[in-house]
């Protein structure tokens, strides 16, 4: 654990360092900050930050209690970013990871004296409908537990900033993402022909902001001194619709051949009564049963029909982006998925596309990821 020590820069602790977004959370705030990370099992392996290994489920993160006194004394910031993100746990295990895991770090940082940055979710605003809760018990854990999250942080005697970025994909230059999500799976997977259907309707918007743009926001806020309110870290009125987004993944697949057939949309109130009772039949094989149920269940949460919020551009909280920008974005996201294995490499590149060459470093994920 590291020693309490005077510094120059503030001292932040970091929960959530080796997931999809605490990467880019530490190139972005080592300038201005001492940075702590705390971990589970996944090392941060990152020497310019210090870490130490912890368990955000229990009690005192694991710790003893001078062990626990002795951290939050070196603390003047925390960063809460990680979250169990892994829909397929059991929902008992998602509610105390984000929940109670919230409230331990919220203890640390009323002990502290440091103000908390709290990292939710946008699609709180996207609440699953009763049907939807009973079949997608992973995601309504996930999104009801995000929900009390925020409450708590609302209720804690300490400073709260609650942040909500939408789905944070690569990095807009280089497209990498530490880690593949489940989004970007599904992405792939029209690249490749293997979504034949998928819910929702042309006016469908997939909210995704890359995770520097989101970085930065979170940045400028704790720069600029800010110890309160809700942020919404989105794409807002520049959103994609669905089938921008479907269209952007054909144009690229153009690169490795003949374009795929575009996935045919099905209003949602037909993907609980035909779609989802189909492919759970005896005829559907499992592995094509699993991937189209994981696809249903993302873009019944990330699709929206109306754009978010967002407060990107608004002082102290980063640059807004243009649609433009994230369509280029996400081609360079494809073309670092493309590079990955279980992407498109071994694949002949066809015609020229307009894509950037593939970026060839990655970096892993870990279980508990913002």
């Amino acid at each position: 654990m590291p020693a309490t020590r005077p510094s120059v820069r503030p001292t932040m602790l970091l929960t959530g360092g080796t997931g999809v977004l605490g990467r880019a959370l530490i190139d972005e705030l080592l300038p201005d900050f001492r940075i702590v990370c705390l971990r589970h099992r996944t090392p941060v392996d990152d020497p310019r930050v210090h870490e130490f290994r912890a368990d955000l489920m229990e009690p005192r993160l694991g710790l003893s209690v001078p062990e626990f006194t002795r951290l939050a004394a070196g603390v003047d910031l925390v960063l809460h970013s990680a979250a169990a993100t892994n829909w397929q746990w059991d929902p008992a295990l998602i509610r105390r990871a984000n929940l109670d895991g919230t409230r331990t770090m919220l203890d640390l940082a009323a002990l502290a004296g440091a103000p908390f940055f709290h990292m939710s979710t946008a699609f709180v605003a996207n609440p699953l409908a009763p049907e939807e809760q009973e079949r997608f018990p992973g995601a309504a854990a996930y999104l009801a537990s995000k929900t009390e999250a925020e409450q708590a942080v609302r209720q804690a005697p300490v400073p709260g900033v609650i942040m909500r970025p939408s789905v944070v994909m690569g990095d807009s230059v280089t497209g990498l993402i530490a880690g593949v999500q489940g989004l970007t799976r599904a992405l792939g997977a029209i690249v490749k022909g293997q979504v034949p259907v998928m819910p929702g309707g042309p006016d469908s918007r997939i909210d995704m902001v890359p995770q520097d743009v989101v970085a930065a926001a979170v940045g400028d806020l704790m720069r600029g001194g800010v110890t309160g309110g809700e942020y919404w870290l989105t794409a807002g009125s520049q959103v994609l619709l669905q089938t921008e987004v479907i269209d952007t993944c054909l144009e690229f697949a153009d690169g490795y051949g003949p374009r795929p057939h575009p996935p045919r949309l099905i209003p949602l109130e037909s993907v609980h009564r035909l779609l989802l009772p189909l492919i759970e039949g005896p005829t559907f094989p499992e592995s094509l049963r699993r991937r189209f149920h994981t696809y249903a269940e993302l873009l019944l949460v990330f699709q929206r029909a109306l754009p978010f919020e967002s407060s990107l551009g608004t002082p102290h909280c980063g640059r807004a982006v243009s649609k433009g920008e994230l369509r280029q974005a996400l081609v360079r996201n494809l073309a670092a998925w493309a590079a990955r294995p279980g992407g498109m490499r071994g694949r002949q590149r066809g015609r020229s596309a307009t894509t950037p060459a593939a970026p060839q470093k990655t970096v892993q994920a870990t279980e508990l990821a913002s």
